[in-house]
């Protein structure tokens, strides 16, 4: 096939793109794509109606609610600028209103401005759709032997995580996935999955399933044995600023996690809420959250295992 020219509207798909060797392909992206590095030098076709900065957890929950509520989406398309760019191929999807813009207002673009264009959406749902993803954006650029090969050896990288799993006699671990703190969400979808994986039991998430809002004492009910902060978005160090200053409700210290000082941060923008190749990695840094005897710890740069007790004490006295 020919040179085409892809448009990426989500950040999972420009780092599958650049996973096959189409870096060179890829004539524009989304404000979010940060991964290759490279791509940052791309045109930008997306922006956010708001900003952020360093706004706490609830106060962003109610203002992506609010743009939501008042505008229907909480992104802006530059159209002038997708028409200039006139792809041949873009990629975007349907599954979350939060994480690209609607899959609606794409396709009205690309009628208006690009009738020749395609407008492929990426769905996957659980560990396995990530993989044929992979599959699939190969297949329609060209490239299936190399998605191919990637897909192979990513597997190559799971098998062997849970097969060590398997044969070590070890129990799996109740694990709690939150993927927001104020308010609570759960991982869904690919998550349960890669804890399952990993060695683990997601005593909360459903594989498949869409993240859910829940309540603390839900969380508490489950008396998990682990628990991982991977808030959507969020890098490491953000992760573990935003863990610092949410409060707490009472019940958090009775939780057996909290007890045994079982707590984790982790950069859940990289490795666990973008459904792309780096899901792999989360496997594997999960895998030495879980069974550090088996795989060895995680190194500080994967995750941080939180200081509790005194300083849990504290948040909860500021109430």
């Amino acid at each position: 096939m020919d040179h085409m020219r892809i448009c990426s509207l989500l950040p999972s798909a420009t780092e599958i793109v650049c996973t096959l060797g189409l870096f060179e392909d890829l004539v524009g992206v989304t404000h979010e794509c940060d991964f290759p590095p490279e791509v940052a030098a791309l045109p930008a076709v997306t922006s956010s109606v708001m900003e952020t900065g360093d706004m706490a957890s609830r106060d962003i929950d109610q203002a992506i609610r609010e743009a939501l509520r008042n505008l229907s989406t909480i992104y802006r398309l530059d159209r002038p600028l997708l028409e200039r760019l006139k792809p041949d191929l873009i990629l975007t999807q349907e599954l979350c209103e939060v994480c690209a813009v609607s899959f609606d207002r794409v396709q009205q673009a690309a009628a208006d401005l690009l009738p020749e264009t395609e407008v492929l959406s990426l769905e996957p749902q659980a560990l396995d759709g990530i993989l044929d993803t992979i599959n699939e954006v190969g297949g329609r650029c060209g490239a299936e032997e190399a998605a191919q090969r990637v897909v192979g050896e990513f597997q190559a990288r799971i098998d062997p995580v849970s097969r060590r799993f398997e044969q070590s006699g070890l129990r799996r671990p109740r694990v709690a996935m939150i993927e927001w703190l104020d308010p609570v969400f759960l991982g869904g979808h690919w998550v349960p999955d890669m804890v399952a994986a990993a060695g683990g039991e997601d005593v909360l998430g459903e594989p498949g399933a869409r993240s859910r809002q829940v309540e603390w004492p839900e969380v508490a009910q489950t008396e998990p044995e682990v628990i991982v902060l991977m808030p959507c978005g969020m890098s490491l160090d953000r992760t573990v600023d935003e863990f610092r200053r949410t409060i707490l409700p009472e019940l958090w210290d009775d939780m057996p996690a909290v007890h045994s000082g079982q707590v984790y941060a982790v950069d859940g923008s990289s490795y666990f809420n973008r459904p792309g190749p780096r899901v792999i990695d989360g496997i594997e840094i999960l895998g030495r959250i879980l069974h550090p005897s088996l795989f060895g710890p995680p190194h500080p740069s994967e995750a941080q295992r939180l200081a509790l007790g005194p300083a849990s004490v504290a948040r909860r006295n500021r109430r």
